[in-house]
């Protein structure tokens, strides 16, 4: 490496593989990462810290990738990807090209899926054809429940490569949630609610949903109300230890939000569960008490939506209660039909 190349990269001489790719690194221009930050050895939601003061399981969490993207254009008919993990998820419920795979689209047309090998340990490296030499908007969806370390994208040898373009929505949406907000058991990153909302409604977003972990505490409600918004999304009762946790926590949250953003659209979530308890009952009506003091309070900008409306039948679900593709898609019609009035 010469010592131009050492003070700018961008004017780095990149040799070819034996395989004919040229590699670069996601974090550095013209590729731009969406709705994660680099922190340490490694890509996280919300910075350490704050993780670390909410609970364990988001300190654990935080990590997971869901919501990650990296956006960028290129006439390489060929896409290929060297990632290192920091954590590998594996569930007999959950595909591993969702918990740890990377999706690839062509603007907003699905392109394929970087598939990580069935013993996968901590890295791996994998290719998806184009068929194309156009040049195009890519988007590169990151896994949504395994921790990444590094991930470069390599591009066929004389490939163009641009920075892509911006979303018409910048400002992003920001879901609060559980395991389901989080994507389980999407089959694939690109098919989580939010994805399919974002490629719907061209708006970027983050993604806050931490398994098993979402209960509204005051240091999640402190940071996400600090946060750039075009409108928060919150469903996190599936998590709630009781309904009294629920009720303690639910519209203290709202207020939390609400003071800091007092124009911002907010969408209130019931879990999308077909099997609604006694459990649930009450705690859609605590969620539903929420809104409705909001609306009497003079509040225009508060929305509710039932998540028993959203898993129409008996399919859309692995296990009764986490969304396959067809539960979220159900969730992204209903989620993304309100919000294209929003934003």
């Amino acid at each position: 490496m010469s010592e131009i190349e050492k003070i700018d990269k961008n004017l780095m001489v990149r040799a070819a593989d034996e395989n004919g790719f040229v590699w670069y690194d996601c974090m550095d221009a013209p590729f731009r990462v969406y709705g994660l930050i680099y922190e340490g050895d490694g890509f996280v939601r919300m910075p350490q810290d704050v993780a670390s003061n909410v609970n364990d399981g988001v300190a654990l969490l935080n990590d997971n990738t869901a919501g990650g993207r990296v956006r960028f254009a290129t006439d390489s008919p060929d896409v290929s990807i060297r990632v290192q993990m920091r954590n590998v998820g594996k569930m007999p419920h959950f595909p591993l090209t969702g918990s740890v795979g990377f999706d690839l689209y062509c603007g907003h047309i699905y392109t394929g899926t970087f598939t990580p090998p069935f013993d996968i340990v901590d890295r791996y490296t994998s290719t998806v054809c184009r068929e194309s030499t156009a040049m195009s908007d890519m988007v590169l969806d990151f896994p949504l429940y395994s921790g990444v370390k590094k991930l470069e994208i390599g591009l066929r040898e004389g490939a163009a490569l641009r920075a892509g373009r911006e979303y018409r929505v910048k400002t992003p949406v920001v879901y609060y949630g559980s395991s389901i907000t989080q994507g389980g058991c999407a089959s694939r990153p690109g098919n989580s609610y939010q994805s399919v909302v974002s490629r719907l409604l061209d708006c970027d977003f983050v993604n806050l949903g931490f398994s098993g972990s979402a209960r509204g505490e005051d240091a999640i409600a402190e940071y996400i109300a600090g946060l750039n918004m075009s409108a928060f999304v919150y469903d996190y009762d599936h998590n709630a230890p009781s309904p009294e946790h629920l009720e303690r926590t639910h519209a203290k949250m709202f207020r939390t939000i609400r003071e800091r953003n007092p124009e911002l659209p907010v969408v209130m979530m019931t879990r999308p569960d077909p099997r609604f308890s006694d459990n649930a009952e009450k705690c859609r009506a605590i969620i539903m008490k929420t809104y409705t003091d909001a609306l009497a309070a003079g509040d225009k900008n508060v929305y509710f939506l039932d998540g028993r409306s959203f898993v129409r039948d008996g399919d859309g679900t692995v296990d009764g209660s986490h969304p396959n593709d067809l539960g979220f898609r159900y969730m992204a019609e209903a989620v993304g039909g309100l919000l294209k009035g929003l934003l």
